[in-house]
């Protein structure tokens, strides 16, 4: 970290936030605490939005008490609605399965939040984020997983290029889950043991189809559910409620005793039809993905091969990336994946180090097989 440091430390109240600002503070660099209010007052005061709610606001505020650091709450919860919970929905809409937490670190969290703590004289932006910033001996920066493989976040990260990596620090990058707690309880901070959060900030405690339900009334309606063959197996009650490889509350009328389970294969929005079929049936060789980004410094029309992830916490697996056209790649996998969802990213690895990355496509296919 480089003297005469000013950095703002995102500080959501939880323990991961709270230890990145104390070892920031323990670096001896100029330290804030900042925290987002990204949900309205209306949701806080119900206590949802758990990660920007009045008590997540106060443990922050107390943390930042005991560390000896100023502690102030932007309120950033309409460029969150129009950014994040706004692409969201319209993405659920159009029967896409998006990753909201991709589209906050790049949009609210490392752009929006950099402009306004920039303007207040902040040189960097510290967060609790399981992932590593490296310097490349050449120049520059990359983004690589964190040491704790269970909490990599380095996956939600992957749309955040040199200029931002540049003045992000990541103090929590080459810790365990574990000595994260213990440097919590060694300097006494209340939120040692709070328990981490597991839903979508924007959801709270409930499940994400009740925001949907609530957000897209009237923008949807039921329609069928059709097999492979084109015959009709049941009814759904309106598209965003359904995801590529889900098998659960699907209600089909397909005799279960004598046929294998069904899962959703494809969500075709076009045609407010909800396409299922066996396991076999969501094996995918290959997948098309638009909006790459590229962390590795090759020309972007360059080839690449590594290990792909297709969710969050997925499994990484052999795959070979070649562009096609402007901002699209095709990607081939070693071993076919179950489940491909659009709208989803997926992150292409060398080693632990992203060089790429993007949103799967729908795919092109004709209604039924």
């Amino acid at each position: 970290m480089p003297r005469d440091s000013v950095v703002a430390v995102a500080m959501s109240g939880g323990v991961d936030s709270s230890v990145a600002a104390a070892l920031v503070v323990a670096a001896g660099a100029d330290t804030v605490g900042v925290t987002m209010r990204l949900w309205g007052t209306a949701e806080m005061e119900r206590g949802e939005g758990g990660c920007c709610s009045i008590d997540a606001v106060e443990d922050a505020r107390r943390v930042c008490g005991r560390l000896g650091i100023p502690h102030y709450v932007l309120n950033m919860a309409a460029h969150f609605r129009e950014t994040v919970v706004g692409d969201f929905l319209s993405q659920y809409a159009l029967g896409l399965t998006p990753n909201p937490c991709v589209r906050c670190n790049e949009m609210v969290k490392f752009a929006e939040l950099w402009r306004r703590v920039g303007a207040l004289g902040a040189t960097h932006i510290a967060s609790g984020h399981y992932a590593q910033v490296r310097d490349d001996p050449e120049g520059g920066c990359s983004l690589h997983r964190g040491i704790d493989q269970r909490k990599d976040q380095s996956y939600t990260l992957y749309r955040n290029g040199g200029a931002v990596l540049s003045r992000l620090l990541l103090p929590l990058g080459g810790l365990q889950k574990s000595q994260v707690r213990s440097i919590a309880a060694a300097l006494g901070l209340a939120v040692a043991g709070k328990p981490d959060s597991q839903e979508l900030c924007f959801v709270g405690g409930g499940d994400h189809r009740v925001v949907l339900e609530r957000e897209l009334e009237g923008a949807f309606s039921p329609g069928p559910i059709r097999d492979l063959t084109g015959q009709e197996v049941g009814q759904h009650r309106g598209l965003p409620f359904y995801t590529v490889g889900q098998r659960q509350g699907l209600g089909l009328a397909v005799r279960q005793a004598s046929s294998e389970p069904h899962y959703v294969v494809r969500v075709d929005a076009s045609r407010n039809t909800l396409v299922v079929g066996t396991w076999q049936s969501l094996l995918r060789n290959q997948c098309q993905v638009r909006r790459c980004v590229f962390l590795d410094g090759l020309p972007s029309e360059a080839p690449r091969s590594g290990l792909a992830q297709l969710r969050a916490h997925g499994l990484p697996v052999l795959a070979t990336w070649r562009t096609r056209g402007e901002g699209a790649a095709s990607v081939r996998f070693s071993v076919p994946q179950p489940g491909i969802a659009p709208g989803q990213s997926l992150v292409l690895y060398d080693g632990d180090r992203v060089i790429a990355g993007g949103e799967i496509a729908p795919p092109e296919e004709p209604e039924f097989a």
